[in-house]
């Protein structure tokens, strides 16, 4: 009796694994972007304004725009730090010969319109009163918040890129490549991502604690975006991580074993942005 009672158990515990697997589904929820377009369009769509005092963006307390994403920040965070940020936006949208500005400046319009909005936050221990959280939902529910830059964390470079090409993903390619980039099953980006992932070269089981299905396939296709994108800059076996969901270091390796996800990057990323100096990423290092 005994003995049966644990196999049955082991079977139930083998069962549950199984229903826990986290698996590709067709439902993406756009969440954290907005459906329909908000903002204004600016006639300098590279416009870059200066820090200043603002109650826009509450709980935050002064903003930063920067070629139409704002950064909004607390009196904790440092205007240096904002400053260095914005570098960062601005060098990965140059205007050159190998550019096409025309599209370019389509992704720029539709940062603008969607209102693109990346907060930041100084540690990892960051906290908001019960009052501070309900501004912060009204302002996240008012603008294309898709995540947070922390300062003063390790792996530096890596949050302020990753975090910045969540937004420029989320937002600017989905809106202006929604064929290729789109947050939905259709995209060129979803049949990539399945593919890494039936590689084993793209481990998603890491996001089971994100409930929602719908909002955990739209942080799986974000994170993989930004996976290609790091990765064919050549940044992380620069600034790291060397352990991660994601197995490919090189955008050699890239090419080599999911040629159909550099190929993505190179007809579309290339043509409108570009990676940030190492000059500029390197003012994030102590």
């Amino acid at each position: 009796m005994i003995k049966h009672y644990t196999i049955m158990m082991l079977f139930i515990s083998f069962c549950s694994c199984i229903d826990d697997k986290v698996v590709l589904t067709d439902a993406v929820t756009l969440d954290c972007v907005l459906s329909e377009p908000m903002g204004v369009i600016p006639d300098d769509l590279y416009h870059v304004g200066e820090i200043i005092e603002s109650v826009d963006y509450p709980p935050f307390t002064k903003e930063l725009n920067v070629y139409g994403i704002t950064l909004i920040a607390r009196d904790d965070i440092s205007n240096d730090f904002m400053l260095n940020i914005s570098n960062t936006i601005t060098e990965m949208f140059p205007q050159g010969v190998d550019i096409d500005t025309m599209l370019q400046k389509d992704l720029l319009r539709n940062i603008h319109k969607y209102k693109t909005v990346i907060p930041l936050f100084y540690g990892e221990d960051w906290d908001l009163s019960p009052t501070e959280e309900q501004l912060w939902d009204t302002t996240a529910g008012e603008n294309s918040v898709c995540d947070i830059i922390m300062d003063n964390i390790p792996g530096q470079v890596m949050e302020i890129v990753e975090h910045i090409l969540h937004h420029v993903t989320d937002v600017g390619l989905h809106y202006t490549f929604p064929n290729e980039w789109g947050l939905s099953s259709s995209s060129t980006l979803y049949s990539v991502t399945e593919e890494a992932v039936d590689q084993n070269y793209y481990n998603i089981q890491q996001y089971s604690d994100i409930d929602d299905v719908g909002v955990r396939m739209r942080v799986i296709l974000q994170e993989y975006a930004y996976w290609i994108i790091y990765t064919s800059w050549g940044l992380r076996e620069k600034y790291g991580p060397q352990d991660s969901e994601w197995s490919i270091m090189n955008s050699v390796e890239l090419l080599e074993m999911l040629p159909d996800s550099y190929q993505l990057y190179n007809d579309t990323v290339v043509k409108v942005m570009a990676c940030p100096s190492d000059s500029t990423l390197g003012s994030f290092i102590d």
